[in-house]
């Protein structure tokens, strides 16, 4: 075998000479594109390209782009589990089921301090929160919207009321309702997403 086929040959194994963590090239490249091109207009294929690995060990490792982004952005929630989970059951008690994820999510610290560092960056980086935008809407909020037969607004306007009640309590930290209890706010708050989501949202 020549040189030139023993290189290509290294390249289809889908590692760098010398190099084992493959599944860390991957990340590292993906955070990279990610940061220059947004969600968008980054390619499976240009992120195997960068970590000068086959596209399917991009697949076998993160499956979709949607799952490389979560990853590579240490996103706390992957859509593929959260999305099923709000569209199961019934539609009255979407807004319920919605505000009691979030608010049960971000009650535990381990899995608050990502969603908290990724509002802080956003806040301030354009250029991250420019492929946040693109992912959220994407991979998210229009496959909600999309499955409930609901105009694209109402499915961003439930996502910013979310969005405004973590900032406010863990952020801002503005009380009483730092404070509250999980139960006091869904019982509050969930009347309100309900609103934007439920059966008549589209109407």
């Amino acid at each position: 075998m020549s040189p030139d086929q023993t290189a290509t040959e290294k390249r289809r194994t889908g590692r760098r000479p010398g190099s084992a963590d493959t599944r860390g090239q991957i990340l590292a490249a993906a955070r990279k594109l990610f940061a220059e091109k947004g969600f968008d207009k980054t390619t499976i294929r240009g992120v195997a390209r960068e970590a000068a690995v086959d596209p399917a060990l991009v697949h076998h490792y993160f499956d979709t782009k949607d799952g490389l982004f979560v990853a590579a952005m240490q996103l706390p929630v992957d859509p593929a589990v959260v999305i099923p989970m709000l569209l199961a059951g019934p539609r009255e008690e979407i807004g319920e089921r919605l505000v009691r994820f979030v608010l049960t999510m971000t009650a535990e610290a381990e899995r608050r301090e990502p969603v908290l560092a990724m509002l802080r960056t956003a806040m301030v980086n354009e250029q991250f929160v420019s492929g946040i935008r693109e992912f959220l809407t994407r991979a998210v909020l229009m496959r909600v919207a999309t499955a409930l037969d609901i105009p694209d607004i109402r499915m961003e306007a439930a996502f910013a009321q979310m969005f405004g009640l973590v900032t406010a309590r863990y952020i801002l930290k503005i009380e009483p309702l730092a404070s509250a209890s999980v139960e006091e706010l869904v019982e509050l708050v969930a009347p309100a997403v309900q609103r934007y989501l439920g059966p008549d949202a589209g109407h």
